[in-house]
């Protein structure tokens, strides 16, 4: 009862934080960047085309995190927080100080490790899952999972322009023409 008691918060606040997350990527809520301010940020990181990228991570984040807050079909919850945070770590942290606060992947860690208590632990007593008797087939929990790999793979894998490139591509032909490096 007492394990029950202790992964309801842990749900709620993990789940209704990744779902915030996610919100301020979709609609711009909470002061987010919308679909548009992300699609430009994950096209910056190598992931392209950014918009279709930026539906997958933002719904990803968005679904993930409702789905774990109210311990509905799980796992399919925490392995979206744990592939959205595994991105965010390779793409946009990797290489910088462990801390926040100099852009390292301090947070997306502790997320990773919140998400893998709740998917080893299970939602527990108070969940949709337990209420409703729901408990997805395993062949599907692992089709889940393996196409979440391959799309990590693919994200991790993709490299933004150097940026020489990226300065060519953003020059009209005028100034392509005039530039030193033509």
């Amino acid at each position: 009862m007492l394990r029950d008691i202790g992964l309801l918060p842990l749900r709620i606040i993990v789940g209704g934080l990744l779902a915030a997350h996610g919100a301020q990527k979709l609609f711009g809520w909470f002061n987010g960047p919308g679909l548009k301010g992300t699609a430009g940020f994950l096209e910056s990181l190598g992931l392209k085309p950014g918009k279709l990228w930026a539906i997958g991570a933002s719904a990803g984040e968005f679904g993930g995190g409702m789905l774990t807050a109210l311990g509905f079909l799980h796992p399919l919850g925490p392995f979206g927080k744990i592939g959205a945070m595994t991105m965010a770590i390779a793409k946009a942290h990797w290489g910088k100080p462990i801390w926040a606060s100099q852009g390292g992947a301090e947070l997306p860690l502790t997320n990773i490790a919140a998400a893998l208590t709740l998917l080893i632990s299970g939602p527990g007593r108070f969940s949709l899952d337990r209420l409703f008797g729901i408990r997805l087939p395993r062949t599907l929990v692992i089709a889940v999972a393996l196409t979440e790999a391959v799309l990590l793979a693919i994200g991790i894998m993709s490299r933004p322009a150097p940026p020489q490139a990226q300065q060519v591509e953003n020059q009209t032909p005028t100034t392509a023409a005039a530039s030193p490096t033509s």
